[in-house]
């Protein structure tokens, strides 16, 4: 016994004193060159993420020349030997935590850079591209997005506009604040989201540099830049909010009026909007109605929605005003996961057509619904298009939008008003700043309805056919179309494009 005890002994000093095998660390590995969206998937890039962007630029409207220093301030989410950024025009630097990177590079829009040296997971990184171009030569994803107007352009687009005007992790998924600095010739307007941190500032040259900076989170796509001549209007809300409306010079004078009397609505519809959503999430708003034939859409840019002037050629739309701002709530706080989950953005911003339709008595969210649903035939890609998975052609089409809306519609029946609407606030509330998916939506209504909600999503969001509603309505001579229906549809064949 004694002799087994002290071999064991021996044995377990040797153990002791016997040093492990080290593991050797793993080598640094590239970014992939997308997220895994998956209707985009070489949108975005993986291996770091985004917390601000400094872009400063100097735009010739005559030229289209364009030229520009991004500072982009991220952290590595792995141990990085290599990133990618997505982006158009001519890069003549790159320089990683103060050191020059190569680039190369790869794909329609991938910059890939190389930093001189790895960056290992959680640690910072500070990079600064230099770029020139003509943007409106470029080319992505089949098509230029930036728009030059007879006094400038406009970058303004979904899902894709900062290839054109700035490098960046072009996703939603990676949010950011941002500065925005452009120098433009005297005389011109330089306009761009959140609050001015400071006047317009005469250069030397004949040129002035205009200042913008977004206090909150905010999605590449929702940041943009319109440079022309605009008439720009101030104001503050009543709990002090700064308000920037622009209107171009280039408006007619019925058009002029007639989007006057309804973007300088903004803040009468967002303190409304307030009241339904909870409260509004940004440190500014306003709108920007851009030059005759230029936009053909409305978007809503972070804090200040752009329009194109045809929202306002029959007169006043206050509905294309609550839409696009309802979706600073929708869309522009609370944004998508990925690009499937789209309804959550656009089926909300219909909504809040339709509710304030209703407080303005213009026609009930019921009588919308009964209407759109005995009119739009059985064939309709409303209904052969499932909300929730309406692939890359339908992604801005009526089942989005309508079939969106109606989906909120038959869940606010479903549960009641006051759970109907205690669900909205909470969406808006706990998915602040963040993004989301269908699922999540979900899982909240269920869980603050207490009931099990599975066959109207079913029915509603995820099958490509017509829902089936109660017999009394399916047998109903067709409604006539509420006194709103004219606004609102003429606002969403502008925003189907």
């Amino acid at each position: 016994m004694r002799r087994l005890l002290t071999a064991a002994l021996a044995a377990a000093l040797i153990l002791v004193g016997t040093p492990a095998m080290a593991h050797p660390k793993a080598a640094p590995t590239p970014g992939g060159p997308g997220v895994g969206d998956e209707y985009y998937p070489d949108y975005g890039n993986s291996g770091y993420d985004v917390s601000h962007y400094d872009i400063r630029l100097r735009y010739t409207p005559a030229t289209d020349r364009l030229t520009g220093t991004t500072t982009i301030l991220a952290k590595a989410t792995q141990d990085l030997s290599r990133l990618n950024l997505d982006f158009l025009l001519d890069v003549s630097s790159v320089r990683v935590n103060n050191r020059p990177a190569t680039f190369t590079r790869e794909g329609e829009h991938e910059l890939v850079v190389t930093p001189a040296r790895p960056v290992a997971a959680g640690g910072a990184l500070t990079i600064v591209v230099q770029y020139a171009g003509v943007p409106s030569t470029e080319v992505g994803a089949g098509y230029t997005a930036w728009i030059r107007t007879p006094d400038g352009a406009l970058a303004v687009g979904e899902p894709e506009i900062a290839w054109w005007w700035y490098p960046s992790n072009d996703h939603p998924s990676d949010k950011a604040t941002f500065d925005v600095s452009v120098s433009v010739p005297d005389g011109v307007e330089a306009i761009s989201n959140g609050i001015q941190p400071r006047p317009p500032v005469r250069e030397t040259l004949g040129y002035t540099r205009w200042s913008w900076r977004s206090l909150k989170p905010q999605a590449t796509y929702l940041t943009f830049l319109a440079v022309g001549q605009y008439d720009v209007t101030t104001d503050t809300t009543e709990n002090g909010l700064p308000v920037y409306n622009a209107y171009s010079q280039l408006l007619s004078e019925e058009f002029r009026f007639a989007a006057e009397a309804s973007v300088e609505r903004t803040a009468e519809i967002v303190d409304w909007e307030s009241t339904v959503f909870g409260p509004y999430p940004f440190e500014a708003l306003g709108g920007v109605v851009t030059p005759p034939d230029t936009l053909g859409f409305a978007l809503e840019t972070q804090t200040r929605p752009n329009y194109s002037s045809a929202f306002f050629r029959r007169g006043a739309n206050t509905y294309v005003v609550a839409h696009e701002n309802a979706h600073q709530w929708f869309g522009d706080s609370v944004s998508v996961a990925e690009w499937k989950h789209i309804w959550l953005n656009e089926g909300f911003a219909s909504y809040a057509e339709w509710l304030w339709s209703e407080k303005n008595d213009e026609g009930t969210a019921q009588e919308i619904f009964d209407y759109l649903y005995a009119t739009y035939p059985d064939d309709a890609d409303i209904w052969t298009t499932a909300p929730a998975e309406p692939g890359v052609e339908q992604l801005f089409g009526d089942a989005v939008y309508d079939r969106g809306a109606m989906t909120l519609h038959q869940l606010r029946l479903a549960v009641g008003d006051e759970d109907f609407f205690e669900i909205v606030r909470t969406w808006a509330a706990t998915q602040k700043y963040g993004n989301a998916t269908t699922e999540e939506f979900i899982a909240l209504a269920e869980k603050i309805s207490g009931e099990d909600l599975d066959a109207l999503f079913e029915a509603w969001l995820f099958t490509p056919s017509k829902p089936v509603v109660a017999q009394t309505l399916a047998l109903r001579s067709a409604p006539q179309a509420p006194k709103s229906w004219a606004a609102i549809s003429a606002a969403h064949d502008l925003l189907h494009h």
